[in-house]
């Protein structure tokens, strides 16, 4: 058995514990924005491939618990950590710091270490030392380098290969029409690809358009199917077209479009079965980004269809999923994807 630091938004923990046994994973501890979890060291995570964790926005793969004491031995405990992951190696690139404490007073005693800690490695590893980046932003997928949190005075989580998973803060653009555009541009990221030139789109209850405009402006052709009015730079765009019908019913005419797009304050399990279940099952659509609000519901039976086997499976349906709960989401997931 291994363990697995799982980190997440604050507040979804226990959720995210909830979630790990659907991919063989079974939570033994938990702390303020992270799971701690034994997992089989074949798991998928530990390879470095997509799981389909939800709720996790990045994974410590070697995770391992180090009772400290003093803020000497908290960076003596770091150094020992450092030389742990880059043994037998060499570094010739900047490498990834990540230096954290799970509460104000904590971190004022990190602060401390962290000084200290800096001079020993200086004094060790000399080359590896001047290589260290704790501002360092250029994402991958997996990384090595040190990942240490703080989770008490006489304790330490520490590990050396990190999967991210794809989340991240996006920047605005001053004609989106409502702050849903920063969701679907983080989603392509998530997918690995976007809509562009001579795609089609037909975003599903469109209004008031942020994810059309964010198509349309990477010269995908766009069909906003919405009653309500488009607005900001979505209003009048020459890349999108409005039809004010009802986007249940909608049904697109030939072979449908190259993306399907859906985000609306429905039951997810209305926009699952009425919509993104019929679209994949008719062929209507390559890929899709789809918002499904969970709201104060149990996403955990929710995620059980959409990565089971059973009528509302997402995966027997799709060559590529993704599930995630983005940076940008707030009580809702998004699922992206590939058809078959």
């Amino acid at each position: 058995m291994s363990q697995h630091l799982h980190t997440c938004k604050p507040g979804f923990e226990s959720i995210l514990a909830r979630e790990l046994p659907l991919h063989g994973e079974q939570a033994t501890r938990q702390g303020p924005g992270w799971v701690l979890a034994e997992a089989q060291d074949s798991t998928d995570a530990e390879l470095g491939t997509d799981p389909g964790f939800c709720f996790a926005d990045a994974s410590v793969l070697d995770a391992r618990l180090v009772e400290v004491g003093s803020a000497n031995q908290t960076a003596e405990a770091l150094c020992q950590a450092v030389w742990q992951g880059f043994q037998g190696q060499g570094v010739a690139e900047p490498w990834r710091l990540r230096l954290l404490a799970d509460d104000e007073e904590l971190n004022g005693r990190l602060r401390v270490a962290r000084t200290e800690f800096r001079k020993r490695l200086r004094r060790k590893m000399g080359r590896v030392a001047s290589l260290a980046d704790e501002e360092l932003m250029d994402r991958c997928d997996l990384w090595q380098g040190l990942y240490a949190r703080l989770v008490g005075y006489g304790e330490l989580l520490a590990g050396n290969r990190v999967r991210e998973w794809g989340q991240r803060r996006m920047k605005d653009h001053p004609g989106a029409p409502s702050r849903s555009f920063l969701k679907v541009e983080e989603a392509y990221g998530i997918l690995g690809r976007e809509p562009g030139p001579r795609e089609s789109v037909v975003d599903l209850g469109a209004a008031p358009g942020g994810w059309s405009f964010s198509a349309a402006e990477k010269g995908a052709t766009v069909q906003a199917i919405d009653n309500g009015p488009l607005k900001g730079g979505a209003a009048g765009h020459p890349g999108i077209r409005h039809l004010r019908e009802d986007a249940f019913r909608y049904r697109p005419a030939g072979k449908g479009a190259d993306w399907l797009f859906c985000d609306m304050i429905e039951s997810p399990y209305r926009v699952l079965d009425e919509i993104l279940l019929p679209w994949l099952d008719g062929g209507w659509c390559r890929h899709f980004v789809v918002n499904l609000k969970v709201g104060k519901m149990d996403p955990i039976p929710l995620l059980g269809h959409l990565w089971g086997e059973g009528e509302r499976s997402l995966r027997s349906r799709c060559r590529v999923l993704r599930i995630r709960q983005l940076f940008h989401d707030r009580e809702e997931i998004t699922c992206v994807g590939e058809s078959h």
